[in-house]
């Protein structure tokens, strides 16, 4: 078993133009490890996000993966070395096939396009969507187009997956879905970072929660001592 952590990050600072979205963040990440993000409205979390997937450079700070100083690097320098992530608002090929989507993602390391392929309607058939992989993707649900998302994020082979509220908006029916896909992910051995608003999807099968509040982590930690912990009732949870 693989006992370095997958992901170390020390002491990741952001701020834009003065303006400080992230302050001084510091936690590790292991292999197959699934860690749930939370925190108020502007916390700082689709930026922490965008750090690690090289949309956003670090003011301050390192980012290591594998060992590996990655501080910095571009989206595509990030996919390459595995890192995955999907979006708030999801980034899809509304014209284009629901595989065809997910054929983008696996083009990043199948360039034979039969091979593309085989590689998309394997991932389709994992998030459950092998009978609409025809469909355009814009004519596709809000659950369907959010694991169409991590289906394509998945055909990019990752050892790491970024995943920005795949549960939101979804009924109780599929917020259990989107929890036992999180679960299946894991099991593959795929690390996953979930930001999420949904207590009930994520606390059950995170491993470990992170609590950012103004920037910064507050709290680290198992879900039930993050639920009784004091600082995130007061700044997150409610009383």
């Amino acid at each position: 078993m693989n006992t370095a952590p997958l992901l170390a990050v020390d002491g990741l600072g952001k701020a834009f133009q003065g303006l400080v979205a992230n302050r001084d963040i510091s936690f590790t990440v292991h292999h197959g490890e699934i860690i749930g993000l939370i925190g108020p409205n502007g916390a700082g979390k689709t930026t922490l996000f965008n750090c690690l997937a090289g949309f956003h450079t670090p003011t301050s700070g390192r980012i290591a993966f594998e060992g590996r100083d990655v501080t910095g690097s571009t989206p595509e320098a990030a996919a390459a070395l595995g890192i995955a992530r999907t979006f708030q608002i999801v980034r899809i090929f509304q014209s284009m096939s629901a595989l065809e989507n997910v054929m983008v993602g696996a083009m990043l390391r199948n360039k034979r396009v039969a091979a593309a392929r085989e590689r998309a309607e394997a991932e389709l058939s994992f998030v459950g969507l092998s009978h609409r992989a025809a469909v355009p993707a814009g004519d596709l649900t809000v659950s369907e187009q959010k694991r169409l998302e991590v289906a394509r994020a998945l055909a990019t082979e990752p050892k790491l997956i970024l995943l920005d509220e795949v549960m939101a908006g979804l009924n109780p029916t599929e917020v259990r879905e989107a929890s036992a896909l999180v679960h299946r992910i894991h099991l593959r051995g795929i690390a996953s970072i979930i930001v999420e608003h949904v207590m009930e999807g994520i606390m059950p099968i995170a491993h470990r929660m992170l609590v950012l509040d103004y920037g910064a982590k507050i709290a680290d930690g198992t879900p039930a001592e993050i639920a009784e912990n004091p600082a995130v009732i007061a700044a997150y949870l409610g009383e």
